[in-house]
């Protein structure tokens, strides 16, 4: 579907009745994204019609929970089903815990909410994986069958290949939302929500609903109670924020991209250790230019319909070493993984039985993931070797004790992304660099040094690990991923830096204009967001145009979906 270019276009499109089905049906290669003219114009129709009825907050939370409905299913088709399975279960669950006097019930609630959300995630995210490595790991043939593509054919009218599982995109991210739900109502941290459609509207607020931020209940339900508000200084803040994440997403993120980042990590040994070097760097601005300008503009919309949506990035590259980097980046699911994984499995207290059925869950992955019955004897050696170590050794199962639930968390961050070696080693490497940290401001001489050199040198060698460990996150596989360092280390050729810097001298000067507005003091960054705020509104509109101007000047010609929207 071409979008029109002008006004008269725009008419004669909008009445043509093929594409009046095409706005109302679902389209596999289009999906409704934020760099798309025809989201804003779905959002021009969803905010015309809000300001009509924003006012009756049982009408405006029910009409959300419609538009969000139709956002989804415009973007993953007849998906919507589980997002409103998820969202009737966790629902119903919420209610019977909070109406159940006793506790055992209680728990009994809460692991069922767990369960059927964690199940339905591992069928769509990991049922390739455990079919084909148990096929490899015993010598069989099974095949992965689709149910839920069967059951629509067969209901519904569709045509779905049965032998192939499609992720439903946000599933991730709504999935821990109703987790988190369902464990806040235990917790007895917050009451169930009144109605089911205020709960639905909670779960699949569209702004957010596909790449987060991840939302906790206890933040944001309390919101569908209050009044609309929408002060001069919110509206000026959300045309900021959304004219910002369109900025690092299209000027920024996809820019570098298309014309350096993918060609390189496509075809590694076709490009000098350098060129390889200047991409892994190259991909740690886009991964979040791309994530934090989805987030800026989720949260800018949202903010334009009276709703606050919890920052989820602040400046992680200025991060002085690895744990505080974690704390400024993607910090609603760090939080999230804080707050419902690493404590209750006991924090650096101690393993607990949690700890023992994550490590269970961990080792079957890794384990599935090599297809070999070495590893499994190996893992059972290994364990054996740990447990003896930890009884007769007191410093070992000191600090076993204290990092155990720490690595466990990051392995189980970096199987959320997905199961493969790739995804396990990086949040390995990120488990060990917290462990390694840890370890080394006990015995540095230079941790207590807070002046601009020893500020500049965290900041550097944290930087670098964090583009080291995000090799893995963005390879295809391992080999492409041996490719890269090995040309990093063997073919650097740095005789050729100079015609490489020229050849692509517009990439690399859009990467530094990149990564300074990134390493700008906060006061700075504060001073300008609010001179944009104080600005006239026709200033405020026409550097809007402007903005928007360049954002479509700078759009390649293929649509470049957000990284996360994968997760």
């Amino acid at each position: 579907m071409n979008e029109p270019t002008n006004i008269s276009q725009w008419i004669n499109w909008f009445f043509s009745l093929e594409n009046l089905k095409n706005i109302f049906t679902y389209n596999e290669g289009e999906p409704m994204i934020f760099t798309q003219f025809f989201f804003w114009g779905f959002f021009a129709v969803v905010l015309l019609f809000y300001s009509i009825i924003y006012k009756k907050r049982g009408i405006r939370n029910a009409y959300l929970f419609l538009v969000s409905l139709f956002f989804y299913y415009k973007t993953s088709g007849l998906f919507i089903s589980i997002l409103l399975f998820s969202t009737i279960s966790d629902y119903v669950i919420g209610w019977l815990m909070y109406s159940s006097k006793k506790k055992l019930s209680k728990q009994l609630l809460v692991a069922t909410s767990v369960f059927i959300n964690l199940f339905v995630l591992c069928y769509f995210k990991y049922a390739y994986f455990f079919t084909e490595s148990f096929n490899e790991l015993f010598n069989t043939n099974h095949q992965v069958f689709n149910h839920f593509a069967q059951w629509t054919n067969e209901n519904v009218g569709t045509h779905f290949s049965v032998n192939k599982i499609l992720l439903p995109v946000g599933i991730s991210f709504y999935t821990f939302q109703t987790i988190s739900y369902a464990i806040d109502v235990y917790r007895e941290e917050i009451k169930p929500v009144r109605n089911i459609l205020d709960f639905g509207f909670y779960v699949s607020f569209f702004p957010q609903l596909v790449a987060g931020p991840i939302v906790r209940a206890a933040e944001f339900i309390p919101q569908l109670y209050q009044p609309y508000q929408l002060s001069k200084q919110q509206f000026g803040l959300s045309l900021f924020w959304i004219l910002k994440g369109l900025t690092k997403k299209v000027i920024i993120g996809d820019y570098i991209a298309v014309n350096f980042i993918d060609r390189v990590f496509n075809n590694p040994t076709m490009f000098t250790g350098f060129e390889n070097l200047m991409a892994s760097y190259g991909y740690s601005l886009q991964v979040y230019a791309d994530f934090s300008g989805y987030t800026d503009i989720a949260i800018g919309v949202a903010l334009l319909m009276g709703f606050t949506l919890p920052t989820n990035f602040n400046s992680p590259y200025k991060a002085k070493n690895v744990g505080e980097f974690l704390k400024r980046w993607h910090m609603s699911l760090s939080s999230w993984l804080k707050d419902y994984l690493y404590i209750p499995l006991g924090g650096n207290r101690g393993g607990s039985i949690g700890t023992w059925i994550a490590l269970f869950f961990i080792s079957g992955f890794i384990i599935l993931l090599s297809g070999k019955m070495i590893v499994l004897y190996g893992f059972i050696w290994g364990g054996l070797l740990i447990a003896f170590l930890a009884i007769w050794i007191k410093r070992f199962r000191a600090w076993l004790t204290t990092n155990i639930n720490l690595l466990i968390t990051m392995l189980l961050g970096g199987l959320w992304h997905g199961a493969s070696w790739q995804f396990v080693i990086w949040g390995g490497l990120n488990g060990l660099g917290l462990i390694v940290y840890k370890l080394w401001r006990k015995i540095s001489p230079y941790e207590k040094y807070d002046n601009a050199l020893a500020l500049i040198v965290k900041v550097f060698v944290t930087f670098n690990f964090i583009t080291f460990t995000r090799i893995w996150f963005r390879a295809e596989n391992m080999e492409s991923t041996q490719q890269i360092i090995r040309q990093i280390r063997t073919n650097f050729s740095p005789e050729l830096i100079g015609e490489i810097v020229t050849s692509y001298h517009n990439v690399f000067i859009v990467m530094l204009i990149g990564f300074i507005i990134h390493w700008l003091p906060t006061k700075l960054k504060d001073w300008y967001t609010q001179k944009f705020i104080a600005l006239p509104f026709t200033f405020k509109i026409l550097i809007s145009v402007i903005t928007i101007f360049c954002v479509y000047q700078a759009m390649s010609s293929e649509l470049q979906a957000f990284i996360y929207f994968q997760f």
